[in-house]
């Protein structure tokens, strides 16, 4: 076979050999152990929770070893490609906190552009570029042409696949196809011009030289060594319409722009064997490769179960309009991809997450479980360590789209809701009430008269007539101007001459002398000024409230009582 010939014959027009497009995508000059990293995803919906676990790792990788995170959007199937899903994924992902330094951007309009000397970014702008190195195997004598006629394409539309696999031997099937692939190795010159006169389309194929008897040695990054068996199949590397395959594409663009670490999910464990033979065919250096654990839910039954594309929590929008911060999701990302950040973070309090070390070798090999609950504990967090302000910020920005009302009520004077989010807010032990932002309506609802109600009621063991008579005595001498202290000693001495005890270690030692306790009391007037048996400190409420609304909604207690 003259495979010079054969080259031309499927690739008359391309004209370039490797070297011609090496010289135009040079070595990047980065210090000794910078990373170059990418995230490559496929503009087909939205951006998924698993989808943040690479980009973050890439991130990550890149950034802490001065090196290089690029985006490239691999949209080589048309058929899946949802008409604006790349530019809401860099929208996305940018929220949070996943910024790429080159690769697919978007321009002042909206629209995607590119940004660095590697591109194009877009894979289906690329095509030019990955028929020169399929040209390349073509006259290695390491890929080859399988031709359909107009026929062949008829039988297999009239054929249902999936019924003809399920009701076939999958052993007889396999070596059906084995088969079929040997045979379609053998061909000639003369049948390859009559093919391409008559217009019939062509895949190009491997011409895989592996035998699946004999392993090969792999080191992943996270999953350790790895035996894999060779790869055998003649898989395709560009169809009919000389769109590549993602094997194909991915080795290209991946040598061309200079990615040092390929970080993706475990599902891509079996076409390892191909990647490998396909690097080696081609002459480049293999990246080092991480497949990254699968995330976990528990499902209805307690059993494990990936987390799917329809299952809540999957798609990235649902946390803005569940009203997560981004700066949670991400710790939480974090707390999920090493086992050490937690300890660190401990020790780290002040720090952003971007502070931490992130370490390969930290990373889970089993899958990561996914949890709402510890994501809500870590939203808490995150938010007990914010200012008033950026509370009020991000809450308010966050009601404007989802809870207008909210909104309107909270920005009526934003002075008035800071001093609300001021509540127990910064020291070693702030309060942790907001882990959504959608928990700040239940959160300052007390604090407006559109939205307060009372909404807890007192236990039966309490007389109307004590509770009555402690709202009537603390009204007596209810005056804003007094500090916390003086404020306290009045609620005690209501205690005292109620029957209740004003020191808790008396009331320990004997609670039968008395009725109650001067937390009862507390509570008493908690329940008359904010409807709530919980609530932030009721000193620090009824400074923001102010006298004359504290009075009123404690009189009015005491007439229902």
């Amino acid at each position: 076979m003259d495979y010079n010939y054969l080259a031309d014959l499927l690739f008359p027009e391309i004209t370039e050999l490797p070297a011609d497009v090496e010289a135009k995508y040079p070595p990047r000059q980065l210090p000794e152990g910078a990373k170059v990293t990418r995230f490559a995803p496929s503009p087909t919906g939205f951006v998924h929770f698993g989808g943040l676990f690479p980009s973050t790792v890439g991130e990550r990788l890149a950034h802490q070893s001065g090196g290089v995170f690029y985006l490239r959007i691999e949209d080589t199937d048309a058929k899946r490609e949802v008409e604006g899903a790349a530019e809401a994924l860099i929208k996305t992902l940018a929220k949070y906190g996943i910024c790429f330094d080159e690769g697919a951007i978007l321009d002042e309009n909206g629209k995607i552009c590119d940004q660095g000397a590697y591109g194009p970014y877009k894979q289906s702008l690329r095509g030019p570029l990955y028929q020169v190195y399929a040209k390349q195997l073509v006259r290695e004598g390491k890929a080859y042409p399988c031709f359909t006629t107009e026929e062949e394409l008829d039988e297999l539309q009239a054929v249902n696949k999936k019924e003809e696999i399920k009701n076939t031997d999958w052993q007889a099937e396999a070596a059906a196809r084995r088969a079929e692939m040997l045979a379609r190795r053998e061909f000639t010159i003369e049948e390859v011009e009559e093919h391409l006169k008559s217009g019939h389309p062509f895949v190009l194929r491997i011409l895989a030289n592996g035998d699946p008897e004999k392993k090969i040695k792999f080191t992943d990054l996270v999953k350790g060594t790895l035996e894999i068996p060779e790869n055998d199949e003649d898989f395709v590397l560009l169809k009919s319409d000389g769109i590549p395959t993602y094997h194909f594409a991915h080795a290209v663009d991946d040598h061309l722009m200079g990615t040092t670490h390929v970080i993706r999910g475990e599902e891509w464990l079996p076409s390892l064997a191909k990647h490998i033979q396909l690097f080696s065919y081609l002459g480049f250096k293999l990246p080092k490769y991480m497949h990254i654990a699968q995330i976990m839910r528990i499902d209805e039954n307690g059993n494990k179960k990936k987390l799917s594309k329809r299952d809540m929590g999957a798609n990235m929008d649902d946390y803005t309009s569940m009203g997560y911060c981004p700066e949670a999701v991400c710790e939480y990302v974090m707390t999920l991809l090493n086992s050490n950040y937690e300890e660190w973070h401990m020790q780290n309090k002040d720090k952003p997450y971007t502070d931490f070390p992130f370490n390969i070798k930290k990373m889970s090999i089993s899958g990561c479980l996914f949890d709402f609950a510890k994501l809500n504990d870590v939203s808490k967090n995150v938010i007990s360590r914010m200012t008033a302000e950026d509370v009020y910020v991000q809450s308010s920005e966050w009601a404007k789209e989802y809870d207008r009302e909210l909104y309107n009520v909270m920005t009526k004077n934003p002075e008035y809701t800071k001093s609300i989010f001021s509540i127990g807010r910064g020291g070693k032990n702030p309060r942790k009430d907001i882990a959504l932002w959608s928990d700040v309506r239940g959160y300052i609802d007390l604090f407006f008269d559109e939205f307060f109600k009372v909404a807890d009621e007192y236990a039966e063991k309490f007389s109307k007539n004590d509770i009555k008579l402690a709202l009537e005595e603390f009204v007596k001498g209810f005056d804003i101007s007094d500090d916390s202290n003086v404020w306290f000693e009045k609620i005690k001495d209501i205690a005292d001459m109620l029957g209740y005890a004003s020191d808790m270690k008396a009331y320990k030692l004997n609670p039968e002398a008395y009725k109650g306790n001067v937390s009862d009391i507390s509570m008493f007037i908690r329940i008359a000024v904010t409807g709530k048996l919980n609530s932030p400190d009721m000193y620090s409420v009824m400074q923001i409230l102010g006298y004359e609304t504290v009075v009123k909604r404690i009189n009015k207690m005491i007439n229902t009582l």
